[in-house]
């Protein structure tokens, strides 16, 4: 090789050199907003709930004091968060499986049906973008004992009338309904994204291998190609479920004796009600560890069953 030809080599290497350090500038201050945005809410938010969670502050305190591992013992041994994290588990066994198949039944029914599908999607759609608290405030009086309209349907068929919201027996199934209600539309939705990207083509091919009724394609084709869609849709309803607040908060308070009290409003009266920042905090680190881990462990499992291609 000649000295220029050297040269030229040498000069060409610099320039793709200079390039790849220009583009590696561009793209970290691409990225620097979201960094930072990153820092600001997420990581410094819950480095400073984890600090409070190793203290003993209440709120208007002015003396904060290091406690350890003490709060997480207390928690622990606190009976009443043990109650709310069972009832919190118990509604979202009742809502995850209840609103993901309620969600595929409906998605199924309205893309089989060419009649009023813009109508049922945005009526189904509605409960999504309706005011929780609101619609918290209606299912409250549809459920009077005396006043509601359910009571006055089991009175005219002979049925003895139900105190669905004060009975400890039936107000945590009966918020599990009102959640179902809420979320199935959602699920809905993202189950109708899903069938849209499952083309015709093999429905076709699956009638002329011999699936001729439509639950046989159903479970020979669409079911298959639905797995990502379906880990997605159930990982987002379990999370979901597991966030209940409002509806628990606007309703019952937690109560009949506590029978419908779930983590977070647990964590709501400690912090606001009681004002005991640092045992609040401990209860949402708890809290976010025991979601993740499950979150995590879920995914997992079902991901080994999805077919991505």
């Amino acid at each position: 090789m000649t000295r220029s030809a050297l040269a030229t080599a040498s000069r060409q290497l610099g320039s793709a050199q200079t390039a790849a350090r220009t583009e590696a500038r561009i793209a970290w201050i691409l990225v620097l907003p979201f960094l930072a945005g990153a820092v600001v809410f997420l990581i410094l938010p819950c480095i400073g709930v984890i600090a409070m969670a190793l203290s003993d502050w209440q709120l208007g305190d002015s003396n904060i004091r290091f406690a350890g591992l003490q709060n997480f013992i207390e928690l622990w041994r606190d009976d009443i968060f043990r109650q709310s994290a069972a009832n919190t588990v118990f509604y979202a066994a009742l809502v995850t499986p209840a609103s993901v198949i309620l969600g595929l039944w409906l998605a199924l029914l309205i893309e089989s049906s060419s009649i009023g599908r813009a109508f049922f999607r945005s009526a189904f759609f509605l409960p999504v973008v309706s005011t929780t608290v609101a619609m918290a405030i209606v299912w409250e009086f549809l459920l009077h004992p005396s006043l509601g309209p359910v009571n006055a349907l089991l009175s005219a068929a002979g049925l003895p009338r139900q105190s669905f919201l004060s009975s400890a027996s039936t107000v945590l199934p009966t918020l599990a309904m009102i959640g179902v209600w809420e979320n199935a539309g959602y699920n809905m939705v993202l189950f109708m994204a899903g069938l849209k990207a499952i083309p015709r083509d093999l429905h076709d091919a699956a009638a002329v291998d011999g699936a001729h009724r439509p639950w046989e394609r159903f479970w020979t084709v669409t079911f298959p190609l639905l797995g990502p869609t379906l880990v997605f849709v159930v990982i987002i309803s379990f999370l979901r479920s597991f966030r209940v607040f409002e509806t628990v908060a606007a309703i019952t308070q937690g109560g009949p004796q506590r029978a419908s009290e779930v983590v977070l409003f647990t964590i709501y009266r400690e912090g606001f009600v009681y004002f005991r920042v640092g045992y609040a905090s401990a209860l949402t680190v708890a809290f976010t560890a025991l979601l993740l881990t499950l979150t995590i462990v879920k995914f997992r499992f079902l991901d080994r069953r999805v077919h991505y291609s």
